[in-house]
């Protein structure tokens, strides 16, 4: 009989491609957390930085500044800062916008916005406050810095900052 026949032969047939098919998907979405599970794992803790204590910054503009500032992560953080072009898709984004007082301490964090990815958001946030001091804003207007820094973050846990980026692949 045909399986559009009165006894429905090929029922059966397709019950079995039914279920692979809800096993392949649901295998698919388990291997999605798994792998969301492992890039999360990168973000649970914010390396030692390996900076020594910097001078004094010369500028004078926020503009300036931001770059001393992008600069001094880079150097606490040489582990962590992806080099070369970023991947076409990245895991996370991040804009925060930080003051630091005369003596480089950071003073507050603010994350203006969010990334995609909640677990980077705190990982950012902790890199910027463990890489204090920073150098100290003297020429600065009241000798205080604050100023907004974008955060591309890849899945491996490696970032680059908007002022120091290297750009976007585009494949």
């Amino acid at each position: 009989m045909r399986p559009d026949g009165p006894n429905h032969e090929g029922v059966p047939a397709l019950n079995r491609l039914i279920t692979v098919r809800r096993a392949a998907q649901a295998l698919a979405a388990a291997s999605l957390f798994a792998l969301a599970g492992a890039a999360q794992a990168q973000f649970n803790m914010v390396p030692t930085p390996q900076c020594k204590a910097p001078e004094a910054s010369a500028q004078e503009g926020e503009k300036e500044y931001k770059l001393d500032a992008a600069r001094h992560l880079y150097a606490c953080f040489p582990m962590r800062v992806y080099r070369g072009k970023l991947p076409p898709l990245l895991y996370g984004v991040a804009m925060v916008e930080t003051e630091i007082d005369s003596t480089g301490k950071v003073v507050s964090t603010n994350v203006v916005r969010k990334p995609a990815a909640a677990e980077v958001e705190p990982w950012v946030v902790a890199m910027i406050k463990r890489a204090e001091p920073y150098p100290a804003p003297a020429k600065m207007p009241g000798a205080t810095a604050k100023f907004t820094e974008v955060y591309f973050v890849d899945k491996s846990g490696l970032f680059q900052t908007f002022s120091l980026t290297e750009g976007q692949r585009s494949k």
